[in-house]
């Protein structure tokens, strides 16, 4: 089965749910959000979702990182 992830084509054994999917791809569930079609599916449908020839899929993968909290900010004066 052909699909498309991320903008590249890539074949796939069928069936072929998402969880399975991102399993293959060392993805965690509650990391990710899936598009498939051009539509967000909903995280509890990842086990049971079946993959078709021909789909869509754009997974976004979120992590961490950001400005610091402001208690661990250095306070730019206190060496002067």
């Amino acid at each position: 089965m052909k699909i498309i992830l991320n903008g590249e084509e890539q074949e796939h054994h069928a069936p072929l749910t998402v969880a399975v999917l991102l399993q293959e791809l060392n993805l965690r569930t509650e990391q990710v959000a899936v598009e498939i079609n051009l539509k967000i599916l909903d995280r509890s449908n990842f086990s049971t979702w079946k993959l078709q020839e021909g789909d869509k899929i754009e997974i976004l993968s979120f992590f961490g990182g950001g400005s610091p909290h402001p208690s661990q900010l250095r306070d730019e004066n206190q060496y002067e």
